[in-house]
């Protein structure tokens, strides 16, 4: 069993700390959201950038995020968001977690848990030789699927939403991650960047409904702030911008249960389950 979110860490300078870690008004809810993972006893816990805000600074992952999220850093696969970059080359986001973030001027990997292949990618496509069709990362993606084309499940998680209804909306980039993974069958994508949670009906690349696409989650709910309803998008199966928390999948070998746990003063939930290709 996974959990994962994503804009989580407030910066520890902030005038919007904490108060008693309960939060803010609509921000800071990192330690809440933590107790989840805490008590969850996840095998994995994946961000979904955007870790740390405001500028990814080690010295903030050392305190704030450390101190919230950090309570399971054992357990943390971690992607990297663009407050990361604010930093030049991400050092901070790399200095915290090391290896486990993959090398530091790529920051893609990949691993298996139990009969599940997951994937994590970089969407910081100026700072990583781009995201296109034949960039580093994309024909690495490709390698990668291949090398594991009889796995039945694989999930993918990086930080841009391909398709989002919230506030930034469908980041079109992210189209070459999104074909090379249907071209291969995957299940799940998971994304952050949208302050809010939304779940989409499976889809293909080209956002139409599809038994056999990919099904994807935008959790940007790890604690930072929230965003509302942009433009409703197609598919688009479930949404909400009020509340905190994370996304916990249960990994069947042929398919995958969610719910949306929300933290402490939430009450919106979300779950169900799907079937692996």
């Amino acid at each position: 069993m996974i959990a994962a979110a994503g804009d989580i860490a407030c910066a520890p300078y902030s005038t919007n700390i904490p108060n008693g870690d309960l939060g803010i008004g609509d921000r800071c809810y990192e330690k809440p959201t933590s107790d989840l993972l805490v008590a969850g006893n996840y095998d994995a816990v994946l961000t979904l950038g955007d870790n740390q805000y405001l500028y990814g600074e080690l010295a903030g992952f050392q305190t704030e995020f450390d101190r919230t999220w950090g309570r399971v850093k054992d357990r943390i696969k971690p992607s990297a968001g663009n407050h990361e970059y604010y930093i030049p080359n991400a050092t901070g986001y790399f200095g915290y977690f090391g290896a486990v973030a993959g090398d530091p001027t790529q920051g893609w990997y990949s691993f298996d848990l139990g009969s599940w292949h997951l994937i994590a990618l970089n969407s910081n496509c100026d700072a990583v030789g781009g995201c296109g069709p034949g960039s580093p990362q994309e024909q690495w993606l490709r390698a990668d699927l291949a090398a594991h084309a009889t796995v039945k499940c694989t999930l993918a998680f990086w930080h841009y939403p391909r398709f989002s209804s919230g506030s930034h909306g469908n980041v079109a980039t992210m189209d070459p991650f999104w074909r090379a993974l249907h071209d291969y069958g995957a299940d799940v994508v998971l994304n952050g960047h949208d302050h809010n949670y939304e779940r989409f009906a499976p889809q293909n690349p080209d956002g139409v409904a599809e038994p056999a696409g990919i099904r994807e989650f935008v959790v940007g709910t790890g604690g930072f702030s929230h965003y509302g309803l942009g433009t409703l998008k197609a598919n688009s199966e479930s949404f909400d911008g009020s509340s905190f928390g994370i996304l916990e999948l249960t990994l069947r070998p042929t398919g995958y249960d969610w719910q949306y746990r929300p933290a402490a003063g939430a009450t919106f939930t979300d779950s169900g389950h799907g079937d692996c290709h």
